[in-house]
This record gives structure tokens, C-alpha cells and sequence, in this order.
């Protein structure tokens, strides 16, 4: 079966409403992660991508995940995590140890000094998404926010086997 585009059927482009609300997403998105970002740079000197990996381990039991489990959830590579994980190393506030089951598995655990440096960093950044997003919308924009954000993210999870998601490569 030819599952290839038809380059005779006409383009769908975006219609101007549309790509009013796709700029605006954009737009939005780029600035709130600079803005999370700079916060955390400041108040902790790690971007956000590293606090969101600390807050995984935190809530993982006994503090640690399989490095392929830690880059699903982050939705990154496992180079990328690679390096972020040996940053974190480095810093105190990760280590890794080997999967006793598997040797080629490892884990990534949350150290002592790990928790406690999430733990002071964890108002303010709270506090920094509070003021960026959460106070600027109303409880039915925040619903509506919510819903929307889990539509998309259930359509672009694919579940199929073979599928080119960033943890697998």
C-alpha cells in the first residue's frame, strides 16, 4: 500500500486564524522557556531541562529510574540525557550505579545533596510558573489549557512499534 502524499491533491495550508494561534503558541512557548529557564539559570545554575530530570528522580521510588526510563519521561535522547546525567554527576546531585539485572542497564538515583538542592529551588521555580502562566488564566482558561495540552500530546504519542521517538535514539 502507497501511504506517500498524493502530489496532486492541493496543500492544506494553514488558514490566517490558525496561523495566528500557531504563532501565538510559538511565541509563547519560546518565551516561557526562556523565562523557566533564566529562573533556574539564576536561582540554581542549571537549565530547566536538569531541574525536570531532578523532579523525575525525586518522585521516583527510592529516588532513582533506568537511564531508558529517565529519557522517556524527560522525552529526550539517551546522548542528550547522557550528558545531561554526567553534568549532574559532576555537581553532586546525581549519581549512576549499575542494574544488577542487566549489564548494560544503569540507573540514575538523586543524591542527598541533589534533594536538598531541588528542595530550595523548587519554590522559587514554582513560584516563577505560577507568575508566567497559572495567574494569567482564568480557571476555566487553565482547564481548557490542560485538555488541549493532553490532546495534543496523546496525538503525538505514538505507540506503534518501530516509532522514532528520542529515548530510543
Amino acid at each position: 500500500m502507497n501511504t506517500a502524499p498524493d502530489s496532486a491533491a492541493p496543500h492544506r495550508w494553514l488558514t490566517p486564524e490558525e496561523q495566528r494561534v500557531w504563532r501565538a503558541y510559538l511565541h509563547a512557548s519560546t518565551l516561557l522557556e526562556d523565562h523557566l529557564d533564566r529562573q533556574l539559570q539564576r536561582d540554581a545554575g542549571m537549565p530547566h531541562i536538569y531541574y525536570g530530570l531532578l523532579v523525575t528522580l525525586a518522585e521516583a521510588p527510592k529516588r532513582r529510574l533506568r537511564m531508558t526510563e529517565l529519557a522517556m519521561t524527560a522525552k529526550i535522547t539517551r546522548s542528550r540525557l547522557s550528558h545531561a546525567i554526567a553534568r549532574l554527576e559532576k555537581n553532586g546531585w546525581v549519581r549512576r550505579e549499575n542494574c544488577p539485572s542487566d549489564k548494560r542497564g544503569q540507573f540514575a538515583v538523586l543524591t542527598e545533596e541533589g534533594a536538598a538542592v531541588l528542595g530550595r529551588t523548587a519554590p522559587g521555580h514554582v513560584t516563577a510558573v505560577r507568575q508566567a502562566l497559572f495567574d494569567r488564566l482564568s480557571p476555566e482558561q487553565q482547564k481548557a489549557l490542560g485538555e488541549i495540552m493532553e490532546i495534543v500530546a496523546e496525538g503525538l504519542q505514538p505507540d506503534e512499534e518501530g516509532a522514532d521517538l528520542p529515548w530510543l535514539r
